[in-house]
């Protein structure tokens, strides 16, 4: 295979891997949060609190759990 084939194979490659890449950190972000979030409301379930405090201070870990993880996969 002549060189210039086989780097033009390698450029057609790279957007799809980045594509792959940055498709999956919408799922990531989505499943951090939300597994997050439903152990604060099984908290507050199981402690039959009038103010669910417990599901919107574990939601809100969950966000900025899910944006470390966000940012340090842009770093890298």
């Amino acid at each position: 295979m002549p060189k210039n084939e086989q780097n033009n194979d390698d450029e057609v490659g790279k957007p799809l891997n980045a594509y792959a890449k940055y498709s999956s950190i919408g799922f990531q972000m989505v499943v951090v949060i939300g597994i997050f979030t439903f152990a604060g409301y099984k908290i507050d379930e199981a402690g039959k609190h009038d103010v669910k405090w417990a599901t919107a201070a574990l939601a809100l870990i969950g966000v900025f759990i899910a944006l470390f993880i966000v940012i340090r996969s842009v770093k890298s």
